[in-house]
């Protein structure tokens, strides 16, 4: 029997998280934030796509980017913050400045019932899914 490493099982989780998140990504990225009234589907389809982006942000880093970071230092015990520089550092992602955001909107996502402008969250999650697919690159 083969021995699988952790780093290659939250690969294959991250790779079937990012599929499923570029599925809603493609479905609501064209979507209108005018305030029309959403279809039942429509709305569906917008109710799954933050679940997938905090799903997907969280399992890239708090797992997987973790995990090179650990690679790159086994006595790094860093915060997450610590976390995404380094990883910025190491050329894993391309700012961790963005990363911060995405962990704020993934937050904020997790509990969209708490903002005023949800139309708002929306168009912000659809601008950084692009950094969040990019990780692909990674695996």
């Amino acid at each position: 029997m083969v021995s699988v490493s952790l780093k290659d099982q939250v690969a294959r989780g991250l790779k079937k998280s990012l599929g499923h998140l570029d599925y809603s990504y493609q479905k609501v990225r064209h979507f209108k934030f005018d305030g029309h009234a959403w279809s039942e589907a429509e709305l569906e389809t917008l109710e799954s796509f933050p679940s997938r982006f905090v799903r997907t942000s969280d399992l890239f880093v708090s797992r997987y980017l973790r995990i090179l970071c650990l690679e790159a230092d086994p006595a790094f015990r860093g915060s997450l913050v610590d976390t995404l520089n380094l990883g910025e550092k190491a050329g894993h992602i391309g700012s961790a400045e963005t990363w911060k955001r995405i962990r704020a909107l993934r937050n904020v996502a997790a509990h969209e019932y708490a903002t005023d402008d949800v139309n708002m969250l929306y168009q912000e999650l659809i601008s950084l899914t692009p950094t969040i697919l990019d990780i692909a690159k990674l695996l």
